[in-house]
């Protein structure tokens, strides 16, 4: 039977708004499996994944190098954008508007317990999500996430990962740039990766603007495969 999922689109969102429900969520998650493994053998808890798109921010991973971020706080205020050491792995990353942004806080108890599997997962909705735009996504050894181009000298970063488990917990998750306004990227190194690009979807399509909704349905589609899940909507303000 699959595993029931319950999806949640937040829209625009502030980041530590949503990083605060999300460790909302989590913790609630936990709770619940450590009391009911004292009360019953059998149980399963929630799970959840939401989609955001964040205004412009910069996040650094527990350990992240802040030298990566390439611009000081006066510079972050011209450009609208916020700067944010968080708890997830990881280096620095940036996330803003035309971004898909997912949050799968699962338990894993219920999938499967094996992070690397899980991240190796995530990695496989992207790419077989950017196969249905004729694009040829791939790994790169040893960089979590979605590259063009791999083994080349036009090797480019699409779709950046980082995640956080605790119990088999997890939280965090993906950004894909599809709209994405490349300019902000130039103002750190992306994931501390020096000699690779970053590209947008929109961008590799030759488009001003792709849909995101179509986006979404098909990173949805192919979670659903993947994880043998079963999405439940839930439209909630936070």
């Amino acid at each position: 039977m699959n595993k029931k999922v319950r999806l949640q689109d937040l829209g625009l969102k502030d980041y530590k708004e949503t990083w605060d429900y999300q460790e909302e969520l989590f913790q609630q998650t936990l709770d619940l499996k450590i009391r009911n493994k004292r009360e019953a053998a059998n149980f399963e808890t929630p799970n959840h994944f939401l989609f955001v798109e964040h205004p412009h921010v910069f996040t650094l991973g527990k350990s992240g190098d802040f030298s990566n971020l390439l611009i000081d706080e006066k510079q972050l205020e011209e450009k609208g954008a916020k700067f944010y050491k968080i708890n997830r792995g990881g280096d620095i990353t940036y996330h803003g508007p035309g971004q898909i942004v997912g949050y799968p806080i699962l338990d894993l108890d219920n999938f499967f317990t094996d992070i690397h599997k899980y991240l190796r997962f995530l990695e496989e909705m992207v790419i077989l999500t950017l196969e249905e735009y004729g694009l040829k996504a791939q790994r790169s050894k040893g960089e979590t996430g979605v590259w063009l181009d791999v083994g080349t000298p036009f090797a480019r970063k699409i779709c950046a990962m980082g995640v956080r488990a605790s119990r088999w917990v997890t939280m965090h998750g993906f950004a894909l740039n599809v709209n994405a306004d490349l300019g902000y990227f130039d103002l750190m190194i992306p994931c501390g990766i020096k000699d690779k690009a970053v590209t947008s979807l929109n961008v590799e399509l030759g488009k001003k603007e792709v849909d995101l909704a179509e986006v979404k349905d098909k990173l949805l589609k192919h979670f659903e495969i993947l994880f043998e899940a079963e999405f439940l909507t839930k439209k909630t303000s936070i």
